[in-house]
Formats: C-alpha cells, sequence, structure tokens
C-alpha cells in the first residue's frame, strides 16, 4: 500500500497524456446462489470485457483485508490517501460535496432522515429515500426550530440530496473522535453520540450533539416518513496534501452525488457542474472538459444504491448501461483506462461488503495478461494479482508516463 505520497509528488512530471479513472460505486458482487454468478459476472459487457482482454487486471483491497470500508475512506484509498492515515469524516466529505465552506470552528456531519416506529427502533433508515424537495423542506424545518445559541453556537442544516442533508455546528471548543448515531440495522432503536478521545472538547461536543438530535427528532416526530434522523462522521476539515500538487495532473470530478463530489474538491479536484444523471451524461460532460485537464474521476452511483437494495437485475443493467457508454469514452483516446470500484456491495448482503473490487487497468504500455473478461472469479487470475487502493493511481501516472525515474 501507498503509506508516502512524497516521492511520487517528487517523480512527478507532466506529459500530454490523460488518465480516466472510472469508479463504478459497489461494482463487486458475490452470487446469490451457489455456483452462481455475481452481478459483474451476469452483466453483457462487451466493451469492458475488451478492455480487460486488451490490459491487466487484479482485484484491489480499499481498507485492509477483511475490513468493510465507508464510501469516504474507500475513495481517499482510490486516490491513492492510506485511508488508515488520513482518516476523514464523511460530514466533511458532504459539506465539501455540497460546496458548503468549512471554517477552522465548524464540526459537520452527515445527516440522514429515518423513520422510527411507535416503539422508537429504526424501521427504514433513509426514510424511504424521500425526494430532495421533501429533504429541502425538512431541513428548512429544522433551521427554524432548532437551536444551540443558548450554548453559544450556530446551527447549521442543509440539504443535500434525497434523505441526506448537512448538518454543521460553529463554535469555539468541537472536536474530539465521535460516534454515530446510526446503528446500521432497523429494528434497532438510535445510539447516542459518544466521544472516544477522552478529551474535555470531546465530551462538551458530544453532549451539545446529543442536545440538538433530541431538539431534531421532536421537531420530526409528526412527519409521517422522515420522523427521526441519525448522525454519521461527525468530524472537522483535517486539511489534506493536494491530489494535484502531488501528481502535478490538473484534475476534474465528473460525480452526480454531492458526497463523492466532496471527497474529490477535498483533495483539491475540480467538480464539474452538470445536467443529468445517466453514464452517458457523464461521458457528455467528459468529453466537453477534456482538453482542460489531465485527470479525469467519473463516479457512477447507483450500481451501489441498487446492491443496497437488494436489486441485482437493476445492479446488473446499470453496469449495461456503463459499458455502452465506454467507446464513446475510448474515442477521447486516453492513455489510461481504470476500472474499478470504491468497494463491493453484493446485491446478495444488501451492504458494503469486504470482498476485494475487480480492477483493470487498460493503455498503449499496459501489458495484456491472459484474462478475456471482466468479471471476480477472472480478476483473481489477473497479472495485477490482489494490491491496496491505494496503488492504482500510482500505476495509472506510471503507465502514463507522468513519473521520473528513480535515481540514477
Amino acid at each position: 500500500m501507498i503509506t508516502d505520497l512524497n516521492i511520487y509528488k517528487n517523480l512527478s512530471q507532466t506529459n500530454e497524456n490523460k488518465i480516466v479513472l472510472l469508479v463504478m460505486d459497489g461494482l463487486g458482487g458475490i452470487p446469490l446462489h451457489v455456483n452462481g454468478l455475481t452481478e459483474l459476472e451476469t452483466a453483457h459487457t462487451p466493451n469492458l470485457d475488451r478492455l480487460a482482454r486488451e490490459g491487466s487486471v487484479g482485484r484491489s483491497i480499499p481498507i485492509r483485508p477483511g475490513i468493510t470500508p465507508g464510501s469516504g475512506p474507500a475513495h481517499l484509498s482510490l486516490f491513492s490517501y492510506d485511508p488508515i492515515k488520513f482518516d476523514i469524516g464523511r460530514g466533511v466529505l458532504e459539506a465539501f460535496g455540497i460546496g458548503f465552506d468549512l471554517g477552522a470552528k465548524d464540526l459537520a456531519a452527515r445527516g440522514n432522515f429515518a423513520t422510527v416506529d411507535a416503539g422508537g427502533l429504526v424501521s427504514d433508515r433513509r426514510a424511504g429515500r424521500i425526494p430532495t424537495e421533501e429533504c429541502i423542506r425538512l431541513c428548512d424545518k429544522l433551521q427554524a426550530n432548532t437551536s444551540l445559541a443558548e450554548q453559544g453556537y450556530e446551527v447549521i442544516a442543509k440539504p443535500v440530496k434525497e434523505h441526506r442533508f448537512v448538518l454543521v455546528i460553529r463554535g469555539d471548543g468541537l472536536g474530539g473522535d465521535l460516534t454515530d448515531t446510526d446503528p446500521l440495522v432497523t429494528g434497532k432503536a438510535p445510539l447516542a453520540v459518544e466521544d472516544e478521545s477522552g478529551t474535555a472538547e470531546g465530551a462538551h461536543s458530544a453532549a451539545l450533539v446529543n442536545k440538538w438530535v433530541e431538539q431534531a427528532r421532536a421537531v420530526l416526530a409528526d412527519e409521517p416518513k422522515a420522523n427521526s434522523l441519525n448522525l454519521r462522521g461527525l468530524a472537522r476539515d483535517p486539511g489534506l496534501p493536494q491530489f494535484t500538487d502531488i501528481y502535478q495532473m490538473r484534475s476534474a470530478a465528473i460525480a452526480v452525488y454531492p458526497m463523492y463530489k466532496g471527497v474529490a474538491k477535498l483533495v483539491g479536484m475540480d467538480v464539474i457542474d452538470f445536467s443529468g444523471d445517466r453514464p452517458f451524461h457523464q461521458i457528455e460532460v467528459l468529453a466537453h472538459v477534456w482538453k482542460e485537464y489531465d485527470f479525469f474521476f467519473i463516479h457512477i452511483k447507483k450500481t451501489d444504491s441498487y446492491g443496497e437494495d437488494g436489486n441485482f437485475d437493476a445492479k446488473v443493467h446499470e453496469i449495461e448501461a456503463v459499458d455502452q457508454v465506454i467507446h464513446h469514452l475510448l474515442a477521447l483516446e486516453p492513455a489510461v483506462v481504470i476500472v474499478t470500484g470504491d468497494h463491493s456491495t453484493p446485491a446478495k448482503m444488501q451492504s458494503h461488503s469486504y470482498h476485494p473490487v475487480p480492477t483493470l487497468f487498460w493503455g498503449e504500455d499496459v501489458m495484456p495478461d491472459s484474462v478475456a473478461v471482466f468479471g471476480e472469479r477472472a480478476s483473481e487470475g489477473g497479472a495485477m494479482g490482489v494490491f491496496h487502493a491505494t496503488e492504482i493511481v500510482p500505476w495509472a501516472t506510471g503507465y502514463a508516463g507522468k513519473l521520473a525515474r528513480f535515481g540514477a
């Protein structure tokens, strides 16, 4: 795994070659039945199979073997930041994703509107994926009816997308290592925020957040679906070294969901605004900005959403939709293309998982291996083997001739 980014910063050099990192969120899967096929293996993917046949494949591990990753750390890993070393709260990523300018006194959290039953147990962690318009109304309701002003703090609730929102608490003395309120499963009660840092500011911050959550849940109690909420990833902006400085590449992010815009912006990428949410819309945007950048991060969300919903067939169809735009991508003549996921989200498990992620590298200087199709079991026989996801960008920059020789 990559732990020292300075060596790449010292060796990075510029040229005209362009790199595309195409991430199908939650790409990896497992069979629904014994001896069955995964979603990727089931999908009709002649174009991805061509890339695998002409390139080199393997399987990447986002965090460490056996560890199930969250989306934030998994994407940091894709950008070559070891997520164990660079631990970023999801609230920071969500805030960056909606263009919120986090200040030095800000504590941010990702919020999920949720549904609880009469006994206070979570029955739907996403409140039925309410429409974004409803999220906007609920954030306005929270903004108008909750406050920490008596404690000397400003509270800001901003809508993100569907059931997601950002909470920012602004004031002095915030910090610590704060836990989530989301129990991550239905049928259980929400958790209280606790501090694991053992510091005075951590204990103070946990108490402050719990006070706001209590107010917020009381305000939402009369809602038909989103009658509760949960918070995840309470954190402050850590100030990461910038991707663009390390690799000397003008870098662009083409993503639909705010969280992924946020992680890209956090590492210094330009986030490209566009209309539409389908893979062909993203490739159209790619073509439009092609001349302006050297590195492109394209994020496909729905492969993960369908996996979490347990919708095997829909995940298959989304993979096929991506396959159908690959020839448009290749027409732009990239030097290197990487296709991977940030983690696996098997529809059978309806959640993120620890399974290694099928990953392929394609380009003129990529040595082809013997693999002829893109899939989980085929990737087991690829030349790249099993490797840490932090190695993806370094391999790509090497293939693209963007790293100088080390030593005499």
